[in-house]
């Protein structure tokens, strides 16, 4: 007998807030992924939004140095004054933005700040509005808050971006907040000020609708692409916009766990409050690590993009050779998100009919031994994201991979 059947058995049920929230498809696949490795098929992994660089050796000193000093106790709540004070700087040096230590949060991950803002503003019914594709999670968050998504599709012809009118038409008097991601998780696309501007002219006409932000991708951004934040584009939104970001893509430190935000201190004081009843403190050799990355060197970030653009270029000329996929040039991030309409009625060697991006995503996985996530799981169909975060020898084999995979569809 299993635990699962025991648990069933003990006349389990999980919390209604929770029913319809399901592991990441991202996660799912990368299991499946993973299993197919330990049988010995070579599957490469191209679905992990994790850089492939190392975190800089500077920033591991600062972490031994912290930790030979014994600064290996609880620290504040939401941040150390050490850290706050280096993301104060940097909100000032990258981003043209004033904020106190008690407008900042320090959390472990940008997700617990997002989590944060979620239960600590929305009430039951709230709405949130968000732009699709959009990292599953988001949605996710806002359910476990008892909120709503309203989730908006924004095609590759509007360059998967929210346009003015259809924020306008979304917003109701149960929108709380708008949640915008630039540059975007899956699809790489970003907001220029010219692309910001009409949106946060809509959110002046209605006060009672906050804004947050993600910009964990700033500095993975291509092609002379000038990147911006809305609080810094627009000061009158300034008391009602939460500005998220990290250290774990720009600076290859996924795993040490800080996220970080900006906003009103009202915001950030009710935010403490849900942290001190979860995690409370993150790790206190992490926040030591980042004051680190966040006040040390920043020459590495240019070398590393152009690294990165080098396989945004290679990925994306692959793909569009392809005869029915498309894929548009991202400004940012490392993810192609590539259109495969082209695929869909199309039957594999194997017999079985493409009908969706899952069922292109599968057969890829199964047939092409290359893993890459369907678009229906970040909320935009028939689409399929590739992380590029890997070698360049690796992307050049699942790309032929996928040439020859979809060259056998008829």
């Amino acid at each position: 007998m299993t635990i699962n059947t025991k648990v069933e058995e003990a006349g389990f049920s999980p919390a209604s807030r929770i029913s319809a929230i399901g592991v990441s498809e991202i996660l799912k696949i990368g299991a499946r992924a993973q299993a197919m490795k330990r049988d010995g098929k070579p599957v490469i992994i191209l679905g992990a939004g994790e850089p492939d660089f190392d975190t800089p050796d500077h920033v591991k000193r600062a972490a031994t140095a912290a930790m030979l000093r014994g600064e290996t106790k609880y620290t504040a709540l939401d941040g150390t004054p050490e850290l706050k004070d280096a993301i104060r700087k940097k909100f000032a040096r990258e981003n043209d933005l004033s904020y106190e230590q008690d407008e900042i949060t320090v959390a472990t991950g940008a997700k617990q700040v997002l989590f944060n803002a979620m239960m600590a503003t929305l009430d039951p019914g709230d709405e949130v509005i968000i732009p699709t594709p959009y990292w599953t999670s988001y949605s996710d968050i806002v359910e476990i808050a008892e909120g709503r998504p309203v989730l908006i599709a924004c095609d590759a012809g509007a360059g998967f971006r929210l346009r003015a009118e259809q924020l306008e038409a979304a917003i109701t008097p149960k929108t709380r907040w708008v949640m915008l991601n630039s540059p975007s998780n899956p699809s790489g696309a970003a907001y220029s000020a010219e692309d910001y501007r009409p949106l946060l002219d809509v959110l002046l006409k209605y006060p009672h609708v906050w804004l947050l932000v993600d910009d964990m991708y700033e500095h993975i951004v291509y092609d002379g692409f000038r990147f911006v934040t809305p609080a810094a584009l627009e000061p009158r939104l300034k008391n009602r916009t939460l500005t998220v970001n990290g250290v774990s893509k720009a600076y290859a430190m996924t795993g040490w766990r800080i996220g970080y935000g900006g906003g009103p201190r009202a915001l950030i004081k009710a935010m403490a409050v849900v942290q001190s009843q979860s995690t409370s403190c993150p790790s206190s050799i992490s926040q030591a690590a980042a004051v680190e990355a966040l006040n040390g060197p920043q020459d590495f970030l240019k070398e590393r993009t152009e690294s990165f653009k080098r396989r945004r270029d290679l990925v994306v000329a692959a793909l569009n050779a392809i005869d029915g996929l498309e894929c548009r040039v991202p400004e940012g991030a490392f993810y192609t998100f590539s259109g495969c309409s082209g695929m869909l009625g199309k039957t594999t060697p194997g017999g079985k009919r493409i009908e969706t991006d899952t069922d292109f995503c599968a057969y890829l996985l199964e047939d092409a031994h290359v893993a890459v996530v369907p678009g229906s799981a970040f909320g935009l169909s028939p689409f399929f994201r590739i992380s590029y975060a890997t070698s360049e020898a690796e992307l050049r084999e699942a790309l032929q991979r996928i040439a020859k995979a979809c060259a056998a569809l008829r």
